[in-house]
């Protein structure tokens, strides 16, 4: 099952490199688009539940490296929730190394 990285942008011009275990990723995102918190979140949760069936189906086990990433990323959208018009941007995919 092929990973990938994932480059996102915050508000504050600051950049996280993502993991993902399955290419699914992109199917949710597209790169140059910037989402509002709530359609980013949303998008990241339903993206990960699928990543996280296609790992269970095929090893057993569901993908603790994409729920932890998860989990990293709301804490992540919770800082900038009070910015009205905050949004997260997808800036690049590529292979996981």
């Amino acid at each position: 099952m092929p990973a990938m990285h994932y480059t996102l942008r915050w508000p504050d011009a600051s950049e996280s490199t993502c993991y993902s275990p399955s290419l699914v990723i992109q199917d949710y995102f597209q790169v140059g688009q910037a989402y509002p918190l709530d359609d980013f979140i949303q998008r990241l949760r339903e993206a990960t539940a699928i990543a996280n069936e296609r790992v269970q189906a095929k090893f057993g086990f569901v993908c603790s490296r994409a729920g932890d990433q998860l989990a990293l990323l709301e804490d992540q959208v919770r800082r900038w929730t009070s910015h009205e018009d905050a949004r997260v941007a997808v800036l690049a995919f590529g292979p996981a190394h």
